[in-house]
């Protein structure tokens, strides 16, 4: 029988399941702190599964237990007050807090990541992908746990002369406009309201703050101002500026029919037309560019909708009426894509999923250009329900379309959302199979999807357990150059978790990492130690890397290397000779020493510190009555 849901357990679990789901609702930052906001969101949505499998289950949880989540519980909620805060509130006054913000983000990263340590996870009945994944997380909030974020130091910059000078340069106002994410009049229309707000909130006590704030809303506000008069004339000014006959400028008009473009479209020779112009040039059977006169190397034709927002900016701001095109209604919100368009990206997945072979290599070869080109495209390729198709692709036979499907995913996979998509789509597994057994250049571009969808931390998981990594390493060692730098970084990244070490120490990274390593014309030495240094953390790559005879090559690298390598090699240096003193013995013998003790005065900070451990540990050789 199962527990009621007035069990303790039961309403505590589901009390954590109900903060996960409102902290995941809340919308994207918008600041200086997106960055911190969304790694710290994307954690403790993370959590959910264990919460949800643990509230579903028939298993009671002891008044230890109860505790343990309940301390989590109120972590999670001061957290939510902290994003809603960070999220609603004023940006100016939150950039101007910025060290206490971020230290508040740190006070309860330290505070949820205690909570999960005191989480007996052992001994609950979960499955083994749930504790995978609660391992990794955990993991996360404690390598955050020792760090404290930081903005940018141009950010910080800025913000200093901004404040300092009283007519500062413009590029740094227009920096804090885009990182502020204060670029519209609507913008500083809602920044002025939560500014009024806070000076409420405050009982107008805010100090400093408030001449400061109101010196940067000024300087911002006549940026915006300046950088957009049109709008402003406009709204001013709409009775009478329907009269005026503006020039149109040479760039919007078609160099064809000379007219203003409503739907400019670029051809292979980067010139921009008139689709309808082009094309019925294209359908009389010309297989030149109209202005160059050069040989058009495809006859594909891919929106240019940075000219397009252009025209229709400038349109508005100068009165004019843009011809529109039939049929709108079919345009889906979000989607910036006209109705031509999404019609002929319509007609491109016709042709992948029911034409021909040569059909459905074209097609693919064209969206693939497309995803290439601009934000804009993949998002609307996605929302026209591409993914699915390009992933069946991926099995083809035909290894054209199979390069031109996977180099389409990977160009979709920039945008943070289409990671999802395409992991649901299923297909990690088939991109494992292209990097297995596909062309060198779809091999190539399948290392560079899966390192790509890796930046999610829990398709670091999946995509270990799919058998990416024999593959990744069998591309490190024959691919070309590029294909090396895109199995190194795949690897790289996928190795941030700690099953994925093993897999990789067992499919026998090492070798050919020493390789890489040892050869400095290889151009992979960097890729090479940085991979060493995260597989040293880890007991079987420790002592694989002892087995490779890795001392000798580095102590040259600590000697020799780039500020960056020496770093990494003083970091796998100190793993190897931690609790072996044959390491150790044999790295003061190579003349560690002395190149340790230049680095730890000349180093990186984590290079300095990294040779003072070493430096520790050889003194202990000829004082072993030390601790």
């Amino acid at each position: 029988m199962g527990l009621t849901e007035d069990h303790p357990g039961k309403m505590v679990l589901s009390q954590l399941v109900d903060s996960v789901k409102v902290i995941s609702e809340l919308p994207e930052c918008r600041d200086v702190f997106r960055k911190m906001y969304g790694n710290f969101v994307r954690r403790v949505k993370l959590l959910s599964p264990l919460f949800e499998e643990l509230r579903d289950s028939d298993k009671e949880l002891g008044e230890e237990d109860v505790e343990a989540f309940e301390s989590l519980g109120e972590a999670l909620h001061l957290a939510m007050e902290l994003i809603k805060s960070v999220n609603q509130g004023s940006k100016l006054y939150q950039a101007l807090e910025r060290d206490k913000v971020i230290m508040r983000f740190h006070q309860m990263t330290v505070k949820i990541e205690a909570a999960l340590s005191i989480i007996p996870y052992k001994n609950f009945d979960m499955s083994e992908e749930v504790c995978e994944q609660i391992e990794l997380v955990h993991a996360q909030f404690k390598r955050a746990k020792e760090r404290m974020d930081s903005l940018d130091s141009q950010l910080e910059m800025d913000l200093v002369i901004a404040l300092r000078d009283k007519d500062p340069d413009i590029a740094i106002i227009k920096r804090l406009s885009e990182k502020l994410h204060l670029r519209t009049i609507n913008d500083l229309k809602k920044e002025s309201l939560a500014f009024h707000e806070l000076v409420i909130a405050s009982g107008g006590d805010l100090g400093d703050q408030f001449e400061q704030m109101q010196a940067l809303f000024k300087k911002l506000n006549d940026y915006v101002v300046t950088e957009n008069p049109e709008v402003d004339s406009f709204e001013r000014d709409k009775g009478t500026i329907k009269h005026r006959s503006p020039v149109i400028p040479d760039d919007f008009r078609c160099p064809i029919s000379l007219e203003l473009m409503k739907d400019p479209v670029i051809v292979s020779t980067g010139q921009t037309y008139e689709r309808s112009c082009i094309q019925k040039w294209l359908d009389a059977g010309h297989k030149t560019c109209p202005k160059t006169q050069q040989t058009l190397l495809h006859t594909a034709i891919t929106p240019n909708y940075v000219l397009k927002s252009l025209i229709a900016l400038w349109c508005e701001s100068n009165g004019v009426e843009l011809p529109k095109k039939q049929g709108n209604k079919s345009k889906k919100p979000g989607c910036s894509v006209s109705d031509c368009d999404r019609a002929s990206i319509d007609s491109l997945l016709e042709k992948l999923a029911r034409g021909s072979s040569d059909e459905q290599r074209a097609a693919a070869g064209e969206l693939r250009l497309l995803a290439k080109r601009n934000a804009d495209n993949r998002v609307c390729i996605a929302d026209a329900g591409a993914i699915p198709l390009l992933v069946e692709l991926l099995s083809s036979p035909d290894p054209r379309t199979q390069e031109h499907a996977v180099t389409a995913l990977l160009n979709l996979s920039i945008n943070e959302s289409n990671k999802g998509a395409i992991v649901i789509a299923g297909a990690i597994h088939d991109i494992v199979e292209v990097l297995k057994h596909g062309s060198m250049e779809a091999r190539e571009n399948a290392a560079a999807t899966l390192f790509s969808l890796s930046v999610v931390d829990e398709n670091k998981v999946q995509i270990g357990a799919a058998g990416a990594i024999p593959a990744l390493i069998k591309l490190l060692c024959e691919g070309t150059p590029r294909g090396k730098k895109d199995a190194a970084t795949a690897i790289f990244n996928l190795s941030i978790y700690q099953g994925n070490k093993a897999r990789a120490v067992r499919a026998g990274i090492v070798t050919p990492l020493m390789r890489l390593l040892k050869d400095a014309g290889s151009g992979m030495v960097d890729e090479a130690l940085a991979i060493l240094a995260i597989l040293a953390s880890h007991q079987e790559g420790k002592v694989a890397i002892a087995q490779a005879d890795a001392i000798p090559i580095l102590v040259e690298v600590i000697r020799t290397g780039f500020p960056r390598n020496r770093e990494n090699a003083a970091a796998v240096l100190w793993s190897l000779c931690t609790g072996d003193l044959q390491q150790l013995k044999l790295a003061r013998e190579l003349g560690a020493e002395e190149a340790l003790q230049e680095l730890s005065e000349n180093g990186t900070d984590r290079a300095k510190r990294k040779a003072g451990n070493v430096l520790e540990l050889l003194q202990r050789i000829d004082d072993p009555a030390s601790p």
